[in-house]
């Protein structure tokens, strides 16, 4: 299987000639405008590496645009989910300003839980819980690294994965983890791509957002906004359940 490849089929299918509005690339986060406003989190090391045309990606389709999800370079491939984020629209039985995190500190009473990535909430989930793994590619005190997933998450109740995963090409590991030991599992965040493919790799839960206040939130990304709490009256933040 190939989670990537699925996906922009998917686009190329249904939105081949989409055109690009805008793009922008920030400190923290990334913009596409095309049929809507699609944003990612931005792995960003400035003065590395230039994104792949800069100063003409508004000349390709938005298509030509999410292609960049397959570079290895980490900012060319946030451009390539925003632009898939910005032409998805979230479709199936989707619940608005439902809080997936809060929920979760109810729902993980006395259960495991894997967590790939850092999120709010994650002290009263860990208060909750039987357990709580904190997985990270660059581990903080008390985190375990990237490697422990193939340990952890086949011993979890419930799996929380972050959306940018799909950035750095570990999602559809994860995901298949998840499947093969049965755990249930959601994909959070704004980078978070909101497609029913996800369903068949084995998630249950697409947690994500939309945007609400376009010009607010493309200023925002282009003047270095950092954290989500910063923009969060910019979106609506919607559920997607299998």
């Amino acid at each position: 299987m190939d989670l990537v490849g699925d996906i922009l089929i998917e686009l190329k299918e249904n939105y081949k000639d989409s055109k690009v509005r805008d793009v922008r690339v920030g400190a923290s986060w990334t913009a596409v405008l095309s049929r809507n406003l699609g944003i990612c989190h931005n792995f960003n090391k400035p003065g590395e590496n230039s994104v792949k045309d800069a100063g003409t990606l508004m000349e390709k389709t938005t298509f030509e645009l999410s292609e960049y999800v397959k570079s290895w370079d980490l900012t060319e491939a946030s451009v390539g989910v925003a632009a898939i984020n910005s032409i998805i629209n979230p479709a199936g039985k989707i619940r608005k300003n439902f809080d997936a995190l809060r929920n979760l500190i109810e729902t993980s009473k006395n259960k495991n839980i894997s967590m790939v990535g850092h999120f709010p909430y994650s002290e009263e989930i860990r208060a909750s819980a039987k357990n709580l793994w904190i997985i990270e590619k660059n581990p903080s005190p008390g985190d375990y690294p990237s490697e422990a997933a193939d340990y952890l998450i086949p011993k979890a109740d419930i799996a929380v994965i972050t959306g940018t995963t799909l950035i750095n090409k570990s999602m559809e590991h994860l995901l298949e983890l998840c499947k093969k030991n049965k755990v249930y599992t959601i994909i959070l965040g704004p980078s978070t791509v909101m497609s029913p493919i996800l369903f068949d790799y084995g998630e249950d839960m697409l947690a994500g957002c939309r945007a609400v206040n376009v010009d607010a939130l493309m200023n925002k990304v282009s003047q270095g906004i950092g954290h989500v709490k910063e923009f969060k009256h910019d979106v609506e933040f919607i559920v997607i359940e299998k």
